[in-house]
């Protein structure tokens, strides 16, 4: 494995913010001990404190401090063919973000491999390398146990959970908010979200987007509705503009195109 730099327990302030459109010549390991922002086309997903992601090579890296300070684990390295496939066995997700119950025994070795890479020790690389297969093993472990729990807490939630997210597809003009969620099963803002995604695989933020665009593009195919009332029925208020941004950037049109291609497909 080539060690390009490493870091354990940096800190920053609320400000910190990091904007790599085209990533990294190399990999990108972060463990998070902070609240984290991270933004995916333009769309922002807070995840707690607890949080890993490994990025690889020339993938676009947006992320933030999302509470008043920032700290993490981080390495920049290349893994060798042995290493890769490892990661590819051990099933651990890639360029997409981690919550797990605690990071404390990975943060651990991410400590002894910086202080093994930047010492004079004559086995420094070698020791380097058994200490990141050792991460990779544990990292591996904390995400089964992570999931295990989830599991357990999604089927406690779950009549709630379908019900969420069945009001959100039934009634997509109503005024959603995480909070208001996640107050609903007693649960906090991150938690809920948390708890969402691992029970559907999709989050709530998506699923609100996806709701609201079928809906209108059920309306634009088999009503007259104006592009404003339509906006307003699926929940974007008289913020119109919005609206069609929104539906330019998710199916690729804007209303107005989209009706007039499916009034020509009938047509033909």
């Amino acid at each position: 494995m080539q060690m390009d730099a490493i870091g354990y327990n940096h800190r920053h302030e609320q400000d910190f913010n990091i904007e790599r459109p085209e990533g990294t010549a190399d990999w990108l390991l972060l463990i998070i001990k902070s609240p984290v922002a991270f933004k995916v086309k333009d769309q922002k997903f807070r995840f707690p404190a607890h949080t890993v992601i490994i990025y690889t090579p020339q993938t676009p890296q947006y992320y933030s401090a999302d509470c008043d300070e920032y700290f993490d684990d981080w390495m920049h390295f290349i893994p060798d063919k042995e290493e890769a496939d490892l990661l590819k066995d051990l099933k651990i997700p890639l360029n997409l973000p981690i919550s797990l119950s605690d990071t404390k025994n990975c943060s651990d070795i991410v400590t002894k491999m910086c202080y093994e890479f930047y010492s004079k020790n004559n086995h420094r690389n070698d020791s380097v390398d058994l200490l990141f297969r050792l991460l990779l093993y544990k990292l591996n472990e904390e995400i089964e146990k992570t999931n295990r729990t989830a599991k357990r807490t999604s089927n406690a939630y779950s009549d709630k959970l379908m019900w969420i997210r069945e009001s959100i597809y039934r009634w997509p003009s109503r005024d959603y908010t995480v909070d208001d969620m996640a107050a609903e099963l007693s649960l906090s803002r991150s938690r809920f979200q948390h708890i969402y995604s691992n029970f559907f695989g999709n989050s709530v933020s998506k699923d609100i987007l996806s709701a609201r665009l079928s809906k209108a593009s059920e309306l634009l195919k088999t009503t007259r509705f104006s592009i404003k009332d339509i906006s307003r029925l699926v929940g974007y208020g008289d913020n119109v503009s919005y609206f069609v941004r929104i539906f330019r950037s998710n199916i690729g049109l804007s209303p107005g195109q989209y009706r007039k291609r499916h009034i020509i497909e009938n047509n033909q």
